[in-house]
Order: structure tokens, then C-alpha cells, then sequence
């Protein structure tokens, strides 16, 4: 059985589709998820016109953490915070060297996951697609791209990405998922951006004052991914060094190029505005977080991530949603 740890809207879109395709699947869940879907099942839509269904008796549904014990594979899908007490159940209850692969944000959930089983086969994962929960079992992805799957040292994980590759999840095997994550996490700075404003992604992208923004919080990224001697490998077919030109463009020549290199849906929204939205943590310590560290690190000014990352932190604490802030208001 493949054992989703943390079935939310990345974890049934991705379970879903396995389930759909005839594999075993477990979706470990909260209480009132596992209600929800007992009733609904699932239905997997996205921007291409995909609706696949999935009848809630061929799903096994629990919030009881021994259902590892079936878990041929565990696809881990929690939020950060959350990583250090899914591998204490992992290390509970699934059977030694049973492979663990991590498909969070972030840069280091596959590195502690590793620290903390080391009886069990451990891989980085990056999803660079989000996915919107609608509710009654209706999960919508509205942004494109590849699930890349790869060991943190390089080795070869082509057998695991071609087991998990079926109609409508698109999953590959790299070389170098190190560098894969840090493109991902220079994309998902915007996140933070986009739950700020309150608007859909569609909508800011199609503004010059934000696109220039996300050019510039970007740019400051680079710089310090440069000063610590990363490699980044962009998720886009565009590398990250240029992504920030491709941005600072006149909307009509940035919507010709950006048309080629993602697709997105008119409704989409940043998982972090989501969170915002539900009264949720955020996921900001491992993003913006990531390059205040290096920043600091290697002395390098983060004034922009610094002044966001401060934004998402009172949002938060106000607990009322994305404060629907102007650009000039993320600018310090």
C-alpha cells in the first residue's frame, strides 16, 4: 500500500490519481477529512479538463497513524512543522527500509526526515504544482508542471518516479534534486507575495507593479543563494537567473513568454494565502526564512524577504485572512 502521511489538498490530489490509475492506496487524515470523504469520495479536476473520480470504497481513509504498518511506500505531504512528528510515526509503525519520500516546500523536511529514520530509505521530493480544496471531496490543480523525485545524494530514484508515474501525474526521476528544491523555493517566495494581496496569481501576474516586485524579492534571493555557493535548476524551462527579466517585461511581451513556460488557472491561488484564509501557520520559515538564514550567514542585506516575511508573521497573528495590502505596502 502507498500511505499518504498527511492526505490535505497536495496529498489526496496525488493519492487520488494513484487510486484512479488501480494502485493501493492509504490516506492517513484528519478526523473531520476522513468524514468528508467517507461521504464524497474524490473528484480530481484541473485547468486541462481533467475530472477523475474516485469512489470513497476504493480509498482507505484513517486518522489512526498504524495504518503505516501497511505502507509499502510512505509519500509524505504535512506541512514543515508538522515533519519531525510524522517520522516519529513513520518510525513506529512502518517496517525498516521502507522508502519515505518527502513532497513538501522547502529545502530541508527530506534532510531531517533522513536524520530521524535512518533505517529507511529516504527522498526529496518537489511538487510544482498547487492544488485548491473546494470542499465535498473536489480538489482542483491550477497550476502545471512535474513532480521531480531524487535522492538527497544524488542517487539514481528512476524505479520509484516510474511507479508513481500514471494518467494525470506526471512524476520523474533527477540527478540533482538539491538544485531542483531551490529553484522551486525562488518560485515559491511568491507565495508570500500573493497572500499579501489577496489577489489570484493570474490577476498580480497581469500587474507590472507586482510582477516587478516578485522580480526584485527574486533577484535579492539570487544573491544570496549566489554569496553561499548554491546551484539552483529551475522548474520553469527558463533559468532562474533570467526568470527575474522575464518578470520586469511589458505585460504583453511577459504574457507571450509566461504562456510558454506554466500554465495557470484564472481561480489560482498561492497555498500560502490559503492558510491565511483558514487561520493556518504558514509555511514561511522555510521559504523566505531559508534566505534570511543564508543572509545572515554570509552577510549578505535581505530587506525585501525580511519585510515580507515580518508581513506574513502579523497576518498571522491577526488571524483574519490576507490583509489585501497594495504593492507599495511589501515594499520597506
Amino acid at each position: 500500500m502507498i500511505v499518504i502521511a498527511g492526505a490535505g489538498s497536495i496529498g489526496c490530489f496525488v493519492g487520488g490519481l494513484l487510486a484512479a490509475a488501480g494502485q493501493d492506496v492509504g490516506l492517513l487524515m484528519r478526523a473531520h477529512m476522513v468524514a468528508e470523504l467517507s461521504t464524497t469520495g474524490l473528484q480530481l479536476t484541473d485547468f486541462s479538463g481533467l475530472d477523475a473520480r474516485v469512489p470513497a470504497s476504493a480509498l482507505t481513509m484513517t486518522e489512526d497513524a498504524a495504518l503505516l504498518a501497511q505502507a509499502s511506500m510512505v509519500l509524505v505531504t504535512v506541512k514543515s512543522a508538522d515533519t519531525a512528528e510524522i517520522a516519529g510515526l513513520i518510525a513506529r509503525h512502518c517496517a525498516r527500509d521502507t522508502p519515505v519520500v518527502s513532497l513538501q516546500n522547502g529545502v530541508g523536511n527530506a534532510r531531517l526526515l533522513a536524520q530521524l529514520l535512518p533505517n529507511h530509505r529516504v527522498m526529496a521530493g518537489m511538487v510544482p504544482f498547487n492544488v485548491v480544496a473546494q470542499g465535498a471531496g473536489r480538489f482542483h490543480r491550477a497550476t502545471s508542471g512535474d513532480i521531480q523525485i531524487g535522492h538527497a545524494d544524488g542517487r539514481d530514484a528512476e524505479d520509484m518516479a516510474a511507479g508513481l508515474n500514471v494518467a494525470g501525474l506526471a512524476v520523474r526521476a533527477t540527478g540533482d534534486i538539491a538544485a531542483v528544491q531551490w529553484g522551486k523555493l525562488l518560485i515559491n517566495l511568491n507565495n508570500a507575495i500573493n497572500a499579501l494581496s489577496g489577489m489570484t496569481l493570474r490577476d498580480q501576474l497581469l500587474d507590472t507593479g507586482w510582477r516587478r516586485l516578485m522580480a526584485d524579492q527574486m533577484a535579492e534571493a539570487l544573491g544570496v543563494l549566489r554569496a553561499a555557493g548554491i546551484t539552483t535548476k529551475s522548474t520553469t524551462p527558463v533559468p532562474s537567473g533570467i526568470i527575474p527579466l522575464i518578470l520586469r517585461l511589458p505585460t504583453p511581451m511577459f504574457m507571450r513568454i509566461a504562456a510558454r513556460m506554466l500554465t495557470i488557472d484564472p481561480t489560482a491561488r498561492s497555498s500560502m494565502q490559503i492558510d491565511l484564509l483558514r487561520g493556518r501557520i504558514t509555511e514561511i520559515d522555510e521559504l523566505q526564512g531559508e534566505i534570511l538564514r543564508l543572509g545572515r550567514k554570509h552577510d549578505v542585506a535581505t530587506p525585501l524577504c525580511t519585510h515580507i516575511a515580518a508581513l506574513i508573521k502579523a497576518a498571522e497573528q491577526a488571524g483574519t485572512g490576507s490583509p489585501g495590502l497594495a504593492v507599495s505596502a511589501l515594499r520597506p
